[in-house]
């Protein structure tokens, strides 16, 4: 069953009246959370115009640690996260309210001389 179909059986489900489980609803939101940052990550990334691998270099990590964060595939703890923003040149901020996650990269501000 594809992504899109599980989410249509889902939503039936919900319009029915029927409860997810908590461990369903939690699953959900690690999901979100770690799509949100691996989007994040790839568009910072990509407007300092580096590769998964100058990244890698600057924040100590492996490229394929960058991959698998881009990919979705992990979520990092925050001594980590801290090095990406370092190694992304920017602040990271985190908004979780309710079901809604944002985060975001902001470029950290150079004196222009």
């Amino acid at each position: 069953m594809t992504h899109s179909r599980r989410k249509t059986v889902r939503e039936r489900k919900l319009v029915a009246g029927a409860v997810e489980p908590a461990d369903a609803v939690q699953a959900s939101r690690g999901i979100r959370l770690s799509t949100a940052l691996a989007k994040a990550v790839y568009e910072r990334r990509a407007e300092l115009g580096i590769t998964q691998s100058q990244l890698a270099e600057r924040a100590g990590l492996t490229q394929a640690k960058i991959s698998r964060i881009e990919g979705s595939d992990t979520v990092p703890t925050l001594p980590l996260l801290s090095r990406l923003a370092d190694a992304l040149d920017a602040s990271l901020s985190i908004a979780l309210d309710g079901d809604e996650t944002q985060v975001s990269f902001a470029p950290h501000k150079t004196d222009a001389a």
